[in-house]
C-alpha cells in the first residue's frame, strides 16, 4: 500500500532568483585570435616549426659575431678545413669561416624571403581587394592584366632585371615580386567576392561607404586568416627561389653570402671530398622550409573557423 505524502506550506515557498547570476555567462568569451592561438599551441609540430624559425632568426642576428670572423675574410692557409674547435663549421675553398657565412647567409636569405612576402602582401591586398569589391568590367580588365604578367617566365624576368639594374639584393627582390604578388591578389579577390555578399557589407553599401572604407573595415579583417597563411608559405618559397638563382650564378654578387651562393661555391669542393661545405647550406635551407611549412599548416588549421570547438 502506497504511503500518503503530506504536503506543507514550506514545500511551496518560491525559490530565490538572482537575476545577476542568471545573466552571468558561465564560460568567458574568447576572441577569434585568442582561440586561434590556443589551437595553434595544441599543434606540437607547428610550435616546433615556430621555435625553429625564432632560433634561426636570432642566429641570423647574432651568429656572424660569435666566433670573431667576418663573412668575407679570406685566409688561403686555412682553406677547406673540416669543422674544428676554431672553425665550427669548417672553412671554404677561400679560407672563409663557414659558421659566420652560414648565419650571415641566413640574414640575407630571410631578408629576401620576408621582403618578398611583405611586398606581395601589400600589392596583392590592394589589387585583389579593389578588383573583387568593384567587380564587373573593371574586375575582368584587372584580372586579365594580372594573367598576362603572370605568364611571363620567371627566369626571363630575373635576367631582364639584372641587365637593367645589375646583380644585387634588391634586383632579386624586385624580380621576385613583379609576378609574385599575383597569387596573393587572386586569393584576396576570391575572398572579397564571397564576403561582399554578406549583410554587413550590403548595409555599408546602403549608407554610401567608400571602397577604401569597406576594404579597411570589413574586407581585409575578415580575409586576414587565409592571407596570413599564404604569407607564411610565401617566405620559404622566396628563400628557395633565391637559393636556386644564387646556385645558378644569378644571385647576389661576391663577397656577399647567402645559402644559395654558399651551395654554388661548394660545388668545386665536392670532388675532393668536402661534402660538409654543401651539406651545411642545404641543411639550413631544408630546415627553414620545413619550419615555415609546418607552421603555415598549423596556422591554417588554427584559423579555420570550421575546426573551432
Amino acid at each position: 500500500m502506497n504511503k500518503e505524502i503530506k504536503y506543507t506550506k514550506e514545500m511551496f515557498l518560491p525559490v530565490d532568483h538572482n537575476f545577476a547570476e542568471a545573466e552571468k555567462i558561465a564560460r568567458p568569451s574568447v576572441s577569434f585570435w585568442s582561440d586561434a592561438w590556443r589551437r595553434l599551441k595544441e599543434n606540437k609540430l607547428a610550435i616546433i616549426g615556430l621555435i625553429i624559425i625564432v632560433i634561426i632568426g636570432i642566429m641570423a642576428i647574432i651568429g656572424p659575431y660569435l666566433n670573431g670572423y667576418t663573412y668575407y675574410e679570406q685566409d688561403f692557409t686555412k682553406k677547406n678545413l673540416r669543422p674544428n674547435l676554431e672553425h665550427w663549421f669548417g672553412t671554404d675553398s677561400s679560407g672563409r669561416d663557414l659558421f659566420t657565412r652560414s648565419w650571415y647567409g641566413a640574414r640575407i636569405s630571410l631578408f629576401i624571403g620576408f621582403m618578398a612576402a611583405l611586398i606581395d602582401f601589400a600589392i596583392g591586398i590592394l589589387y585583389g581587394g579593389i578588383s573583387g569589391i568593384r567587380g564587373g568590367k573593371l574586375d575582368n580588365i584587372m584580372m586579365r592584366i594580372a594573367e598576362v604578367i603572370y605568364a611571363i617566365p620567371y627566369l626571363l624576368m630575373v635576367i631582364l632585371m639584372m641587365i637593367v639594374l645589375g646583380r644585387g639584393l634588391w634586383t632579386i627582390i624586385i624580380a621576385m615580386t613583379i609576378t609574385g604578388w599575383i597569387p596573393m591578389a587572386r586569393l584576396v579577390r576570391g575572398q572579397v567576392l564571397q564576403i561582399k555578399e554578406y549583410e554587413y557589407v550590403q548595409a555599408a553599401n546602403a549608407i554610401g561607404a567608400s571602397t577604401i572604407w569597406k576594404l579597411r573595415k570589413h574586407m581585409i579583417p575578415n580575409t586576414m586568416g587565409p592571407i596570413l597563411v599564404n604569407v607564411t608559405l610565401t617566405v620559404p618559397t622566396a628563400i628557395f627561389a633565391e637559393a636556386t638563382l644564387s646556385f645558378l650564378g644569378l644571385g647576389i654578387p661576391a663577397p656577399e653570402a647567402s645559402w644559395g651562393t654558399m651551395a654554388n661555391d661548394a660545388l668545386g669542393s665536392i670532388l675532393i671530398g668536402n661534402f660538409y661545405q654543401l651539406f651545411i647550406p642545404a641543411f639550413l635551407i631544408s630546415l627553414t622550409m620545413f619550419a615555415f611549412n609546418v607552421f603555415g599548416d598549423g596556422l591554417r588549421d588554427a584559423l579555420d573557423p570550421r575546426l573551432r570547438k
